[in-house]
């Protein structure tokens, strides 16, 4: 692939990736669901959850259990990019409050992307707490 059509397809990418935290810090599920495959696995500290449904659930768990929650990406790499699939990986941390706390946490990320009907979504999603 050329650098130029790389680049293009990174500055897409993140721009999903962007809207994907901007959605999740909404905290509401339909503003988040159009970034999910319908076959999507999400691997997260609780377990894992298979298809969109299980997906959706641990997702909205987390919107339950923690409240006024900021959820940021950084040190953003796209370590593979194509036309129709892409993988990254990132640094994420949290704040806000559970149980009447406030708390804060960090991890790493890693997920994968499908083209899909011209729109990128996640078919996986692995995040790791920092211990």
């Amino acid at each position: 692939m050329e650098m130029r059509n790389r680049q293009r397809l990174v500055n897409e990418l993140t721009d999903v990736m962007r809207g994907y935290e901007a959605a999740n810090n909404t905290h509401d599920i339909e503003r988040v669901l159009p970034y999910i495959a319908k076959d999507a696995t999400y691997w997260f500290s609780d377990g894992s959850h298979e298809g969109l449904d299980q997906a959706r659930a641990a997702i909205e768990a987390t919107f339950r259990a923690i409240q006024d929650e900021k959820y940021v990406v950084d040190e953003l790499t796209w370590v593979l990019v194509q036309e129709d699939a892409a993988v990254c990986r990132y640094r994420f941390s949290w704040t806000g409050i559970v149980e009447g706390q406030q708390q804060s946490g960090k991890g790493r990320g890693t997920n994968v992307f499908i083209r899909t009907h011209e729109a990128w979504q996640i078919v996986h999603e692995q995040l790791t707490a920092d211990s």
